[in-house]
């Protein structure tokens, strides 16, 4: 990974999913330090008002809305605003392409791939909180970090605590990574209680603010599944390295620890705008408005195992990712599938993981070389998972 120098303020920045709960914590970061920042390009999937009022305040070159059924819309919500409208999947890579060095790239799932791949290609900061970029296509995704210069800062709250305090430079002496998860809000439910549970108890996650596909995939744990495919590519270090570890406050984010047993970590409370900041001002800090963390007021920090029996979906993240080639693509787009069939109320809590399961069982492996193989075993796997569902 290439760490770039710090580029000179105002930073020139473009938010792909500026709508979204990471996007919509990036303008309140941006909207408080004006001075520092210059709007290039907004995005939003097809929430038309949300983005014109992101639009009216920020005042970028382009605004961006990915369906394209929702143009008219846009452009009249944006008529006398000087704010360009467009519509379109083809528009919003576009707008990553435009002149900005720095974009967080915030598009949830699959449809986030080809515009933080062209925001890459272009060698500048990206700031990553899309899951799926580095879970569907890890490999083709940091070969063209790596070939075009670019830097990629992980948002993740998990995945910017190990960032923060792990050694690049001495990277052989990292003994192993411990991704820290609340457990959600299932933690401590039987399996005949979460077989359920409706789509509103899986979204009240206990400590985030998140989107709905982001808190039920915290409710089934396949969000720490995705997180240890990610650290595999962000961080130098061997899979079996990798442990999860529950940790029911979410004040430690996440840890490194070395070979002479000093174990770093990055404690804060859990509020997004904290990773966020990070990355906005890296490589220097910026001030963030996420409440402070008091220890005293806490009293105590707890650690636990995780329980793979009631929480399947870690275990079958972690197949994939040593099976490698297809197989995270495989479980990124069944995943998906099952979990907006939950969320239709389709199929029942238990079975997103075990849809994920049978969908890597019943499709032949294969490398992935490019982005038509991504897309054509995504496409396969998603059939497949829509199947299941609806059986």
């Amino acid at each position: 990974m290439v760490l770039a120098s710090e580029e000179s303020r105002p930073r020139r920045m473009t938010i792909l999913g500026s709508t979204g709960s990471v996007g919509v914590n990036t303008v309140d970061l941006i909207e408080r330090q004006p001075d520092d920042f210059i709007v290039e390009a907004l995005t939003a999937n097809r929430n038309v008002s949300a983005l014109a009022e992101q639009s009216r305040r920020l005042r970028p070159k382009v605004a961006v809305v990915a369906d394209p059924d929702c143009y008219g819309d846009l452009k009249d919500a944006l008529e006398g605003s000087g704010v360009e409208a467009a519509a379109g999947p083809e528009a919003v890579v576009e707008a990553a392409m435009r002149p900005s060095d720095w974009v967080m790239a915030s598009i949830v799932g699959a449809a986030g791939l080809e515009p933080t791949l062209a925001a890459v290609r272009r060698g500048v900061i990206v700031a990553l909180a899309n899951k799926e970029c580095l879970v569907s296509a890890g490999h083709i995704m940091m070969n063209e970090v790596d070939r075009n210069g670019a830097t990629l800062l992980p948002v993740d709250s998990e995945h910017s605590a190990i960032f923060q305090v792990f050694e690049f430079d001495r990277a052989d002496k990292v003994a192993r990574i411990i991704l820290t998860a609340s457990g959600g809000p299932f933690r401590e439910k039987d399996l005949n209680y979460m077989a359920r549970v409706t789509p509103e108890q899986a979204m009240a996650h206990p400590n985030w603010d998140m989107g709905a596909k982001i808190s039920v995939d915290s409710a089934t744990m396949m969000n720490k599944g995705l997180e240890l495919i990610e650290a595999s590519h962000l961080f130098p270090v061997a899979e079996e390295n990798i442990e999860i570890l529950i940790h029911p406050q979410s004040v430690v984010h996440s840890m490194v620890e070395y070979v002479d047993g000093s174990v770093l970590a990055q404690l804060g409370t859990p509020d997004m705008r904290t990773p966020i900041a990070y990355a906005l001002g890296w490589p220097e800090r910026m001030a963030s408005p996420a409440p402070r963390l008091a220890l005293e007021e806490i009293g105590q920090l707890t650690f636990e195992a995780p329980d793979e029996d009631r929480f399947p979906a870690m275990r079958v993240a972690r197949q994939a990712l040593q099976t490698g080639g297809g197989a995270p693509t495989i479980l990124n787009a069944a995943n998906e599938v099952a979990v907006q069939g939950f969320l239709d109320r389709r199929i029942g809590f238990l079975d997103i993981a075990r849809i994920v399961e049978q969908t890597l069982e019943k499709i032949p492996n294969g490398q992935m070389e490019n982005l038509r193989d991504v897309s054509e075993i995504d496409a396969a796997a998603r059939a497949v998972a829509e199947a299941l569902v609806a059986a």
